[in-house]
């Protein structure tokens, strides 16, 4: 058995041997950070086509795949590369850097592919996940709130719903879905084919064109209850210590990336911009008003990526040292992505009103502030769960702790 692999059993042994697992530091991050760079001119050269198809097109779809980005987030047990959190970050925020859609549509597939291969047990891994190395293995996507609902029947359930904004499903080979049991009211999280739901074609919006985060639905639909986890669960069936953090946390380590990515690539943007206007006519990026809200767009973009970098060295610290997350971490976790999420925002906001009518027009800084509007509605850095945040550190809810994006008393 690999080291970071969980003993099937009683749940104490599991609780156990979960304790002992560090947290994984790959080695195969470098290389990986040179892979997207080397596909970065493809990457940002299709950006404008993958917008008009809603979906990445298929050279790079497949150039990012054959990158083992998500790899990146397959438990190292099952033949994955198990990145650390602040692996995951800048794994992501590299990638949005070069086309947001992009960075969205693989960190979806590598956060949903690689908790699914975490939390379900040996018959579904074996099934899902045959030979990683070889890129054997299903590719998830899908939506994990407002759950469908699953009727207990002998061997699993019969699962009917209607979920939205399953981004990256264009390249999906299966579902991951939050359900309701019936009965119990217990949330799980299933995973099953793709051919089993019907798809909805919808994906007509402002940003983030490229995604594919289209809606589907399914009615009575067995899914075994070997394919479906406790959607609450920090006690992973593989892998390692980042996975003892849950399902909502590891999609706060690739949107914190995301928001960072794009952020950087805005400024950049601007940054070019400016160096082609200056000395020409009535120049607005030639005056000291622009040079002053260029310095303090700046240092928000740094100060918000220094303090996601030291959250989460403290959570790695926390995790290696084999306890779980408090309260307070869990917190900060879901308040560093939503500041770094409207800090990338309000950068971009400065660069639309510095950059002019190049704002309006068809190009990269038009591409990434549609992108950057739209990726700022996600769930995860919405104003309840800023508020959620402020309860709990104001201790007006100090005996709370969190389930999903909710404090719990």
């Amino acid at each position: 058995m690999a080291e970071h692999a969980v003993p099937q059993g009683d749940i104490e042994t599991v609780e156990e041997a979960v304790v002992a697992a560090r947290l994984h530091i790959s080695t195969e991050f470098p290389a990986l950070l040179e892979r997207i760079d080397a596909l970065g001119e493809s990457v940002e050269a299709n950006a404008a086509a993958a917008d008009k198809l809603g979906r990445l097109t298929d050279d790079t779809a497949q150039s990012l795949l054959a990158t083992g980005i998500v790899r990146a987030g397959l438990p190292e047990n099952l033949g994955g590369d198990e990145f650390s959190p602040r692996q995951l970050i800048q794994t992501i925020e590299r990638l949005s850097y070069y086309d947001a859609a992009a960075g969205w549509t693989m960190m979806v597939l590598q956060m949903v592919t690689g908790s699914t291969a975490a939390y379900l047990g040996a018959e579904a891994a074996a099934d899902l996940f045959p030979d990683v190395p070889a890129g054997a293995h299903a590719l998830l996507s899908g939506h994990g709130t407002r759950p469908g609902r699953a009727v207990p029947v002998d061997g699993g359930y019969l699962v009917s719903g209607e979920w939205q904004f399953a981004s990256g499903m264009a390249l999906a080979t299966h579902i991951h879905s939050a359900i309701q049991v019936e009965g119990t009211g217990e949330p799980r999280i299933l995973a099953m084919p793709k051919s089993q739901v019907n798809l909805v074609d919808n994906w007509d919006v402002l940003g983030l064109r490229a995604t594919s985060s289209i809606d589907y639905h399914c009615t009575d639909v067995f899914v075994p209850q070997t394919h479906t986890y406790p959607a609450t669960t920090m006690v992973p069936a593989n892998g390692g210590a980042i996975y003892r953090i849950g399902v909502v946390n590891m999609s706060a380590i690739v949107h914190t990336g995301w928001a960072l990515g794009v952020g950087r690539r805005l400024l950049d943007e601007m940054k070019l911009y400016a160096s082609k206007k200056s000395g020409t006519f009535h120049a607005a990026v030639d005056t000291a008003q622009f040079h002053a809200a260029y310095a303090k767009a700046e240092a928000t973009l740094r100060a918000a990526r220094a303090w996601v970098m030291e959250v989460w060295q403290g959570n790695e610290e926390t995790l290696d040292a084999g306890a779980p997350l408090s309260t307070e971490q869990e917190t900060l976790i879901r308040l560093v992505l939503n500041h770094t999420t409207w800090t990338a925002h309000d950068v971009g906001q400065t660069v639309h009103r510095w950059a002019a009518t190049t704002a309006i027009r068809r190009g990269p800084i038009d591409r990434f502030l549609r992108d950057l509007g739209t990726g700022s509605q996600h769930i995860t850095s919405g104003p309840v769960v800023l508020q959620n945040c402020g309860k709990w550190l104001s201790g007006a809810q100090s005996g709370a702790h969190w389930e999903f994006l909710d404090l719990v008393e």
